[in-house]
């Protein structure tokens, strides 16, 4: 097992405290190591003098360590019944008794390393774990590609056969934006797979759904949110239930935004997600714009006051969605993403307030954006 240089450095750290003690000849920290099909080891990862072999057999194969003896003292690193390690402490031949005080200090060093040693093993396995789930995304991800390169292929396929004026060209042409949508995911996967660099941060809510790819340029944001009005259009079609797409755009949202306003479409996404999801059948659902923000409502029952503001906590589900999947970590993540761009994402039960024709009741979440 390979230890972490901050570990290493910190046993070094402890051991070096009795480097000057001039009773003690040897003291020396090990680490239980286990190979497969072989005997149990203590592996050295510190000691003082350092002149010492590197690794002590293991107890019953050395007939000096199953003699006791008055200058030697073992004390365990262990983490309830598991044993760790063990600091071996020799002091030079000697009929005096061991000082309390050096006793007390070896006791204290061994708890202290036990504790970072545990942590340093949990650390060892959560990389080992991380790196075993890069690998499989990666697997993932190369395998996707090729069914969904298919599927692109076959819709161009029938896009050409529809021909222009066929009435059934919305229908494809929505199929190959989604598909877009699914090949940004895979770069998100793609990157979260590679090795990690040390000068490169990922902020989480940003991988709440497909990213926009690196830009400087300004975005279209009515360009960006017409796949998914498009998108709730059929979604709202094949439930049969009544759809409201924006009746007016302001002038804000025709205007070039931000690149860092790409976070609003993502948002946009997963509120109409949820609303079909979990909006009762009867329930209209829809978008509307006006000056202020943008807004996702339907005419469903409201979501419980108790409720309204937990729902954007992470992992937080509702007495109203809790029948069907999902992880909770939309609207929270929506919620970070917005303020981490100075906007807002809040929830009001009354649609109305945002705008006159919307229904009295129901359930509207407003992103409001800072003034460009």
């Amino acid at each position: 097992m390979k230890f972490s240089d901050r570990f290493l450095s910190l046993v070094d750290q402890q051991l070096s405290s009795f480097e000057f003690d001039s009773e003690l000849e040897t003291v020396v920290a090990y680490v239980a190591q286990t190979n497969v099909g072989n005997s149990p080891t203590l592996e050295v990862i510190g000691q003082r003098p350092k002149q010492i072999r590197k690794v002590l057999s293991p107890i019953e194969n050395d007939p000096d360590l199953r003699i006791p003896s008055f200058n030697r003292r073992w004390y365990p690193l262990q983490e309830g019944s598991v044993l760790l390690g063990v600091i071996r402490a020799e002091r030079f031949p000697t009929e005096k008794q061991w000082p309390d005080s050096l006793d007390k200090r070896l006791q204290i060093s061994a708890s202290a390393l036990a504790n970072c040693l545990s942590l340093e093993l949990d650390r060892e396995k959560l990389l080992n774990e991380l790196s075993q789930q890069k690998e499989q995304i990666g697997i993932l991800v190369h395998q996707l590609r090729n069914p969904l390169a298919a599927l692109r292929t076959y819709a161009q396929l029938l896009l050409r056969k529809l021909g222009p004026d066929s009435s059934q060209i919305d229908l494809v042409e929505g199929l190959l934006s989604e598909q877009k949508q699914v090949d940004k995911y895979l770069l998100a996967l793609d990157e979260i797979a590679q090795p990690t660099q040390s000068n490169k941060t990922i902020a989480p809510a940003r991988l709440l759904l497909p990213p926009l790819l690196p830009s400087e340029e300004p975005i279209d944001l009515i360009e960006l949110l017409k796949p998914l009005i498009d998108r709730a259009e059929a979604t709202a079609k094949l439930q049969g239930r009544k759809w409201i797409g924006p009746i007016n755009v302001p002038q804000w949202i025709k205007e070039p935004r931000p690149v860092s306003e790409g976070f609003v479409p993502e948002i946009v996404a997963n509120l109409l997600e949820n609303a079909f999801r979990y909006t009762s059948p009867a329930a209209s659902i829809g978008i509307c714009f006006n000056e202020n923000g943008i807004c996702v409502w339907d005419s469903g029952k409201p979501i419980p006051f108790s409720e309204r503001e937990k729902i954007f906590e992470s992992g937080f589900r509702s007495s109203e969605s809790s029948s069907y999947q999902g992880s909770g970590l939309g609207l929270s993540l929506g919620r970070k993403l917005a303020k981490q761009f100075y906007g807002e994402l809040n929830l009001i039960t009354d649609p109305s307030i945002f705008d006159s024709s919307l229904p009295i009741e129901g359930n509207a979440f407003v992103i409001s954006l800072p003034v460009k």
